[in-house]
């Protein structure tokens, strides 16, 4: 286990790691942990040092899968949204093996101001060699997530204490308008519930990277 002191610093440990993968064929990386455990801050992270070394490396998060908030209230989960059955995980895992496989690949990105997901907004290019994708469930062991595990040529868990994560998820509603008690309340109901389920059903990673 990496203690990480901030997840927008790479390790050379792990950068050296990397880069040692490259082949013939795109390499997939999973930057997987609970919800706000810092998964886009390193993936970010990544893509970049990947880059700066001289490979072209892009990163894709798997939020663009979230569906409808329409969808979820006519199912009754718009109170769980971020739970794994509120996602189309087979259209997140449709998109993985064509990363892997096609030369082009557009994707969904999701706008967190507006809550929702935007079709073909993210395009990945044929130069690419490596993506970093970003998500809670790449390393879930719930069927059929679980399937995503054969696809990850490297694969890294985000270790994030239930404080850490409550208090970031309180934050991160309070910045989109909540006042602190719902704010508390949806972190508390909806984000914190998410993450222990993430947590009890992890499978294994390549590296896990604590953030104190």
């Amino acid at each position: 286990m990496i203690a990480a002191k901030t997840l927008d610093a790479v390790s050379p440990d792990l950068l050296t790691q990397l880069l040692g993968l490259r082949g013939a064929r795109r390499k997939l990386i999973a930057v997987a942990g609970a919800p706000a455990s810092g998964k886009s801050l390193l993936g970010a992270a990544l893509r970049d040092a990947l880059c700066q070394d001289g490979l072209h490396a892009e990163l894709v998060p798997m939020d663009g899968f979230h569906l409808d908030n329409r969808i979820l209230e006519e199912r009754g989960l718009w109170a769980h949204k971020g739970a794994p059955e509120t996602f189309d995980v087979a259209g997140f895992i449709t998109l993985v093996e064509r990363l892997r496989t096609e030369e082009e690949v557009f994707y969904p990105i999701f706008d967190r101001a507006r809550d929702l997901s935007i079709a073909g907004a993210g395009v990945l290019a044929p130069s690419c060699e490596m993506v970093v994708i970003e998500g809670n469930y790449l390393l879930f062991d719930e069927k059929p997530w679980s399937d995503l595990t054969s696809f990850w040529d490297f694969s890294i868990w985000l270790e994030t204490p239930e404080e850490t994560i409550l208090q970031r998820c309180v934050a991160r509603w309070l910045a989109h308008g909540h006042d602190p008690e719902s704010a508390r309340t949806r972190a508390e109901r909806n984000d914190l519930a998410n993450a222990r389920r993430i947590i009890a059903a992890r499978l294994p990673a390549d590296m896990t990277i604590s953030d104190p």
